[in-house]
């Protein structure tokens, strides 16, 4: 099972002001935000147990369009494998462990 879908942090996101001036940097803090978004945007029956790895590669800048993909095995796995990429380049990549919601 795979999904993908585009993102941007707009260069007014109240986040960016004092985090490096003259040169603004996506705090990575607010890209999870955007991956743990789009998680629940493809797979509405399950919520965030735990972050298991992230790793930031390449810095992301503000107005800059990337795209979070997420493949997970068929099997009912608990994990979920992410990727953030800037124009085909990974900037982030992690694995998330996920759980069902109970209703």
């Amino acid at each position: 099972m795979t999904f993908e879908v585009r993102r941007m942090i707009s260069a007014d996101h109240p986040s960016l002001p004092g985090h490096f001036p003259d040169m603004p940097l996506v705090p990575g803090v607010v890209i999870l935000d955007e991956v743990l978004g789009a998680l629940a945007e493809w797979r509405k029956d399950c919520q965030l147990a735990g972050i298991r790895t992230v790793k930031f590669l390449v810095p992301l800048k503000p107005e800059q369009t990337f795209t979070i993909c997420f493949s997970a095995s068929d099997d009912g796995r608990s994990e979920v494998n992410f990727s953030c990429r800037v124009e085909g380049r990974i900037i982030v990549e992690g694995r998330l462990e996920v759980c069902s919601e109970t209703k």
